[in-house]
């Protein structure tokens, strides 16, 4: 079983692929007869190895990778990429909720949360689930939606794989399969005056426009600010606002145009290929695009040790921020600027690339909400995962009581 971070060296006892809900069943009781530790693998990757322990049962659902639609629902299998569903949904002249990258598995990404490309127009991936088969740790299946097992059905949207095994997700889907994408790049140098003119037009960002904003090295070492826009309104307005990106300061490329929203996870995935390269992330919770944001974020891409060291920043507004904090286990609502830090390397010392990412996100804490994104909480960000939740973190102890009370599952962390 091949991990997409390399960096990742822990090693299981044993691997079980499952193709069958009664499958998984069968293995969460092995594992548990035997007393071993149990970790689930969904279609994707994870950046911290969540998805193995050492000496434990790893419970592989990449079998499980099925995506049928059902009038507006995607029915994903648990080992279901975002491209798979996205793929099946664009065929059938629709569209699902991802993140930004293809690989990444589609059960993951939601229940963690799941900002992507159309946070402002449908909100995280995890608003857009309508129920879920999830296999608990006596082996029972169940299903979860706003009727039946309506606690779980809560925690699932935002609290993780921490209540059982998710083998059947349903996504409601949107109505079209296409948007206007691309990139717009700009050189490196000129980062910050792009910046404060992006920072400038956000307060007027209208809820079908998502930005994503990133700092990345070229295969020839070259380092650009990349504006990547997904419009999911009238042609006319989107075109005037892509054309506003591109005066922002001169381009070295610009690349949007209307496209299947397969192809947008596509081009990320070059990016973030599971080639043999190491990953460390670390993330904060950015209410405005200040100034002295700004300087933190130009500092990063100056300071990069290598051309995988990289940062993004996904904008979460419009339509994500006015669902309820309390209607769903992920509870950050307030309107900000998710950053990741990404430290990437394939060989040498992984401490300098380790330590660029820890330096800006300490400096970046005093501009960031408390908390942080779930899905990139590393395992040892303790005081983040504590206001991770927020007020919902006292209904998420009871829920995981509940439903898991022997502590089977660990799936992204929870206040403790």
């Amino acid at each position: 079983m091949k991990l997409w971070n390399a960096g990742i060296t822990t090693k299981p006892a044993e691997i079980v692929r499952c193709a069958t809900k009664e499958q998984v069943g069968a293995a969460i009781l092995a594992a548990r007869q035997r007393g071993l530790a149990l970790s689930v693998a969904g279609g994707g990757h994870d950046w911290a190895g969540r998805a193995v322990r050492e000496g434990g049962l790893v419970i592989d659902l990449s079998p499980m990778n099925r995506v049928g639609v059902t009038a507006d629902v995607a029915h994903a299998g648990g080992g279901a990429t975002s491209l798979d569903v996205m793929e099946t949904a664009v065929t059938a002249g629709q569209t699902v909720v991802t993140g930004t990258v293809g690989s990444v598995g589609m059960a993951g990404l939601a229940l963690g949360g799941g900002y992507g490309p159309q946070l402002g127009s449908a909100g995280p991936a995890c608003d857009l689930i309508v129920g879920a088969e999830v296999v608990l740790a006596d082996g029972r299946v169940v299903f979860a939606d706003a009727e039946h097992e309506p606690d779980l059905f809560w925690a699932l949207r935002g609290g993780g794989g921490n209540f059982g095994v998710v083998t059947d997700l349903r996504l409601r889907l949107r109505p079209f399969a296409t948007a206007l994408a691309g990139s717009v790049l700009f050189p490196w140098d000129r980062a910050g005056s792009v910046l404060r003119g992006w920072a400038a037009l956000v307060p007027g960002v209208p809820d079908e426009l998502t930005v994503h904003i990133a700092s990345l090295g070229l295969p020839d070492g070259t380092r650009v600010l990349a504006l990547s826009p997904t419009w999911v309104g009238g042609a006319a307005q989107g075109e005037r606002w892509v054309g506003d990106i591109g005066k922002l300061g001169t381009t070295i490329s610009s690349q949007v145009a209307r496209i299947p929203l397969t192809e947008q996870l596509v081009a990320t995935e070059r990016l973030f290929a599971a080639d043999g390269r190491s990953w460390y992330l670390r993330t904060r919770s950015l209410p405005a695009l200040t100034d002295p944001v700004i300087d933190l974020l130009v500092e990063a891409g100056d300071s990069a040790v290598g051309a995988d060291d990289a940062f993004a920043m996904h904008h979460f507004h419009g339509q994500a921020t006015r669902v309820a904090p309390e209607a769903t286990a992920f509870a950050e609502r307030h309107e900000h600027f998710m950053l990741e830090l990404v430290a990437g390397w394939r060989d040498g010392d992984p401490q300098p690339h380790r330590e660029w990412a820890r330096r800006i996100w300490r400096d970046a804490a005093a501009h960031a909400l408390p908390g942080g994104y779930p899905n990139v909480l590393g395992p040892d960000d303790h005081d983040q995962i504590a206001r991770a939740w927020g007020t919902n973190a006292e209904r998420l102890t009871r829920v995981k009581q509940k439903y898991d009370p022997d502590g089977v599952f660990t799936g992204i962390p929870l206040p403790s």
